[in-house]
């Protein structure tokens, strides 16, 4: 059994193991920063285990009235294909369906990761700005 729920604190190590699990390299260099960014933000929503173990997690960053941007959402690597990652984007999807904008930010499609988080986003009803006739602008990413 999966549990969905609000977290507002978190434990570095464990957090440290979720974004180690995926190769998100940039996060775990300054663990401490990304729990302070989770504390920071409007929502985050966790998956876990009947023991209690951290499988996944969600965040937004929103105003709750027009738009919810959804900063992360990760399923530790040994539990993809289980419908984890549904199940935290639709619970997201829900709690934000009065805002106008509902969005976030993945690899390109042409990356090996973009070609699976596309799919994935596209199933779940998501479609990229330029299929509504907009687009999104942002500084440089360093890092990637």
């Amino acid at each position: 059994m999966v549990v969905i729920a609000p977290e507002w604190s978190f434990d570095e190590a464990e957090i440290f193991a979720l974004y180690d699990s995926v190769g998100w390299g940039p996060w775990t260099r300054d663990i401490a920063r990304v729990c302070r960014s989770l504390a920071n933000s409007h929502l985050v929503i966790t998956a876990r285990d009947e023991s209690g173990r951290l499988l996944g997690l969600a965040r937004t960053v929103s105003d709750d009235e027009m738009i919810c941007y959804v900063q992360e959402l990760l399923v530790d690597k040994e539990f993809h294909g289980q419908g984890i990652g549904r199940r935290l984007l639709e619970h997201l999807k829900e709690r934000y369906a009065h805002c106008r904008y509902f969005m976030l930010t993945t690899d390109h499609e042409s990356t090996r990761e973009g070609v699976a988080n596309h799919a994935f986003y596209r199933r779940l009803g998501l479609i990229e700005h330029h299929e509504q006739k907009l687009s999104a602008f942002g500084l440089r990413v360093g890092d990637t």
